[in-house]
């Protein structure tokens, strides 16, 4: 696929997808700080990886790799905003600040499994949660390529069901049970690990 990339110098680490601070050091901060609504898809984007190659003769072979972070409606012809970090990351080593200059580049980019190696999928309670009347939560160091497409909670100390879809090569679609993986104390802004890792 081909379409733009623009630079981006700030970010804010708020976001649509709510990740706070992670969104801002999340895969060494090599970040797509946005993404179009057929790579956001209505949040269930968030967290996906992409390997994005620039087109440009001061752009080097191996591209980056970026996770989204946030959504933007940017045009049809753009699907990525990116970091200055992950921006500057697809030149070759000299061509960071021609690479810049341009601030929109034609590029190429495909999805490709997230990794992080040594993390377990995190299960974060957010902070605008209300102990006994409101839980929101979200999914951090989700590696692999499939999407978390529906969630269920049990109460006690959590148990949570979450469904992954199987629209990608090798992705076989089922659901993944963890029990007790929250506390039934929990706190808003805790996170908790699942003690898991998706491939």
């Amino acid at each position: 696929m081909i379409m733009c990339v623009l630079m981006k110098k700030t970010f804010s680490t708020d976001g649509a997808c709510g990740y706070g601070d992670y969104g801002r050091t999340v895969n060494d901060g090599l970040v797509a700080v946005a993404a179009s609504s057929k790579l956001y898809r209505n949040g269930a984007g968030c967290g996906a990886c992409y390997k994005v190659k620039c087109k440009k003769v001061e752009c080097n072979q191996d591209g980056v790799v970026v996770v989204v972070t946030d959504y933007v409606g940017v045009g049809n012809e753009t699907d990525l905003v990116l970091s200055a970090n992950a921006y500057t990351k697809m030149a070759q080593p000299g061509g960071e600040k021609v690479l810049v200059a341009y601030g929109k580049v034609d590029v190429e980019y495909e999805r490709v499994s997230c990794q992080y190696p040594g993390k377990t999928l995190m299960l974060k309670v957010l902070e605008d949660s209300r102990y006994n009347s409101y839980l929101s939560m979200q999914f951090l160091y989700q590696a692999g390529r499939a999407d978390i497409n529906a969630v269920e909670v049990f109460e006690g100390p959590l148990t949570v069901r979450f469904f992954l879809d199987g629209d990608h090569d090798n992705v076989k679609a089922r659901w993944v049970l963890m029990r007790n993986v929250v506390p039934a104390f929990w706190e808003p802004g805790a996170s908790y690990d699942t003690e898991i890792q998706l491939d």
